[in-house]
């Protein structure tokens, strides 16, 4: 194995040691020959993120006949040290709103569903305080976590009676009186303070861990290795904090990625700048990449939100219907169903007052769609205003809409046979494509620039955009070939190539474009012929048809709208398409405003 210089002074180390890891920069490679490199009879644990990271993980150690690791995932660690010994029974899904308000036997608090919505913050407020390194729950203000002004208002009104709730569900898991979940099981396992037989511990993606499994590491007395990417953190909403900013160990790089090319790489980077905007501290990475693949076996549609997902799938699918077979990366059903259990069918049977038909209790519970979006509002639950927005657009096509999906989708096995794979970028952390297409969802410089001029003031608002940030370059840092991203996320000035396309739907755009820019066709040859330009081709054409629009310009536009300047003229103005004019226009809404 040929080692980099990045990598073999890694595996050179002594002491406690963090190591920030581009994305596709071969880390499993550098901890499985930093193992190597340890005495034979040296005890080593190696805690993956997820069981799905530590099956792959065991593989590839057993192939070293590195059978001197033990490769975990905190919960099963948790599990051996806590359920197993004290045998404990552990609840096979998370515990739904509608179970806490029956267990605790929550009382309406004189508004409506405020018991549904006082539970669903109870079961936010553990999972808080079980990923936290706190040992008591009143250490933590749950309040501080909120965003919503609605949610605000009603949690600082009843927080004692939410403060009490959280400490009866505990003591109802702790005594064995309920089932316990998984976060519960290893706050417990860090509560113990336990003292784990190892001479060295490797903790993979340090950047998401939960405090508490982080302190459960930092107390150990091996020698500790913590590997992750800093900008690869996307779990803050479930309480993660980087690692890797919270260890004083010495510091190591692995900057060449191995996955893509440079100029996929310098994309990457350049997303990343978006952090100048909302912060004085300068952010600047190395990213170099060295991958040279030109497959383009697998397809994959990657957005930031289930909602943005959904949204894509169906206009491919169902409207277009250009797809035969497809995947979705955890499960179809996952992005049907909110976290709480009710179904798009169930938002569907309230939007159409069919009570009778309604399966999820919290949803039954409900008047009609006013309710759930006062609901919605009060507990922050995304995923359930995910499955209210589908309603509210697709209404009683939905039943066709699913079964069209799910009659195209392919089994498990036939995951790589799939024509598109679709996936949010939670469910593809750690994968790889050859062709990606990204979803119109991510954050871009324009959506910050339209942030209020105080929201930075706030630093939750700060972490929560830059993890905003580190979703998109996930999302980029997906690709092994080509990525397609949509114009507006481009960075300013950054040119397109082979492997960096605009997205299908900005192709299409600019193929109308083009030919709206040519002379009047009058035969079907000259049609097709017209319809194989290129992007370069249409550029020599409209020098400015691929930058961005900046404040100036569209005060400039709105100017020459207003004063019924022809669309024709503008185009010329602007050295732009007719087609862009128009998009922009339609963007800014000026019909509306000034039509």
């Amino acid at each position: 194995m040929i080692l980099t210089e990045e990598q073999r002074k890694i595996i050179n180390s002594e002491g406690n040691i963090k190591i920030n890891a581009v994305a596709g920069s071969g880390k499993t490679t550098t901890v499985i020959a930093y193992a190597q490199s340890r005495p034979s009879n040296s005890k080593i644990l190696y805690l993956a993120f997820n069981k799905s990271v530590k099956l792959e993980a065991q593989k590839k150690f057993q192939s070293k006949q590195l059978f001197n690791v033990q490769v975990e995932t905190a919960h099963s660690l948790a599990y051996k040290h806590i359920v197993v010994k004290e045998k404990y029974a552990v609840r096979a899904s998370d515990y739904k709103t509608h179970d806490v308000v029956s267990l605790l036997k929550i009382k309406p608090l004189g508004e409506k569903h405020s018991e549904y919505i006082l539970a669903n913050h109870v079961l936010k407020f553990v999972a808080y305080f079980c990923n936290s390194n706190k040992e008591k729950v009143q250490e933590l203000n749950y309040l501080e976590t909120i965003t919503d002004p609605t949610a605000k208002v009603f949690i600082a009104v009843h927080y004692p009676e939410l403060l009490n709730a959280v400490r009866v569900f505990l003591n109802k898991m702790n005594s064995k009186e309920i089932e316990i979940t998984h976060d519960f099981y290893l706050k417990k396992f860090q509560l113990s303070r336990p003292n784990l037989n190892f001479d060295y511990i490797l903790f993979d993606e340090g950047q998401d861990a939960s405090p508490a499994m982080l302190d459960v590491f930092i107390n150990q007395k091996a020698t500790k290795v913590i590997v992750g990417d800093t900008h690869q953190q996307i779990y803050g909403w479930r309480y993660a904090v980087n690692s890797l900013e919270k260890v004083d160990f010495e510091s190591f790089n692995l900057s060449n990625s191995f996955r893509f090319r440079q100029e996929i790489a310098d994309l990457a980077s350049q997303s990343l700048l978006l952090k100048n905007e909302i912060s004085d501290i300068a952010v600047t990475t190395t990213l170099v990449g060295q991958g040279n693949s030109t497959d383009t076996l697998s397809r994959a549609v990657i957005a930031r939100s289930n909602l943005g997902l959904l949204l894509n799938a169906i206009k491919m699918v169902y409207e277009e219907q250009s797809i035969d077979s497809l995947y979705f990366e955890g499960n179809i059903n996952s992005y049907t169903y909110a976290d709480e259990g009710a179904s798009l069918y169930d938002v569907l049977n309230l939007r159409n007052q069919e009570h009778s038909k309604i399966k999820d209790v919290l949803i039954k519970s409900m008047r009609d769609l006013d309710d759930l979006e006062d609901y919605i509002k009060k507990t922050e639950d995304v995923q359930l205003g995910m499955l209210l927005e589908i309603v509210n657009e697709y209404g009683n096509e939905i039943p066709k809409i699913i079964k069209t999906l799910k009659l195209k989708h392919v089994e498990n096995h036939l995951r790589d046979s799939a024509e598109v794979i679709f996936s949010t970028v939670h469910r593809c952390k750690g994968m790889e494509y050859d062709d990606v297409y990204l979803v119109d969802d991510f954050i871009t410089k324009e959506k910050i620039a339209s942030l209020p001029e105080d929201y930075f003031s706030e630093e939750k608002n700060i972490e929560k955009t830059n993890e905003e940030i580190n979703l998109l370059y996930v999302a980029i840092t997906r690709t092994r070939n080509i990525l397609r991203i949509p114009l507006d996320m481009l960075p300013d000035d950054f040119e397109l190539s082979e492997r960096i396309k605009l997205t299908d739907r900005d192709t299409s755009e600019d193929e109308e474009q083009a030919l709206e820019a040519t002379q009047t066709i009058e035969t079907k040859e000259q049609t097709e012929t017209l319809k194989s330009y290129s992007f370069e081709e249409v550029r020599k054409t409209h020098t400015e048809a691929y930058q961005l629009w900046t404040e100036e310009l569209d005060f400039e536009l709105t100017t020459m709208f207003c004063g019924k300047v022809s669309i024709s003229a503008m185009a010329i103005h602007f050295g732009r398409t007719r087609g862009a004019i128009s998009s922009r226009i339609k963007k800014l809404e000026l019909e509306e405003k000034y039509g």
